[in-house]
């Protein structure tokens, strides 16, 4: 079978419109109507605990209102740990559209500077995810979810939902 001009051209751009689609998930995680979902890697980001919040110390950690700004690593740290983890990540753009985020939240007894726990994460994304963190802790604090099962949560989350 033969193909005429227009017929090449129409198999040209069909095959240029996969490849961005396929460049897209590959590169941004999809896309959508809140912006592009990165789903964080098992391997580079499987998550780690802060050994001080357990079960038995959540009224002392995390329960206590302001308890995450102690353990918040400084912006410095992040940002160039963000910058390294973009490009590992195949990721590109500002490091403004990213949140450093933790795979397991300061707010749930994650690691606060193992880069283990930190991967980055595309605004509005972030946000997004950040809502639901305040939620598990909450729910942890008034103890109907344990704390491994919120850490359970939200690490698959973040591995499955970006």
């Amino acid at each position: 079978m033969r193909l005429g001009l227009f017929e090449l051209v129409l198999v040209g751009a069909a095959i240029l419109v996969a490849a961005v689609g396929v460049w897209r998930l590959q590169t941004h995680g999809g896309g959508g109507a809140n912006g592009p979902v990165v789903l964080a890697s098992w391997t580079r980001t499987p998550g780690a605990l802060n050994p001080d919040v357990t079960q038995a110390t959540i009224a002392t950690t995390i329960c206590v209102h302001g308890w995450t700004r102690t353990v918040r690593p400084p912006v410095s740290y992040t940002n160039a740990l963000k910058a390294r983890q973009l490009r590992e990540y195949g990721l590109h753009g500002p490091l403004s559209g990213f949140q450093e985020d933790h795979l397991i939240s300061l707010e749930l007894g994650g690691a606060p500077v193992d880069s283990r726990n930190l991967w980055p994460e595309p605004y509005p994304r972030a946000a997004d995810v950040d809502r639901i963190e305040n939620e598990l802790n909450r729910r942890v604090c008034d103890g109907s979810l344990t704390l491994a099962a919120a850490q359970a949560t939200e690490s698959s989350l973040k591995h499955r939902a970006g």
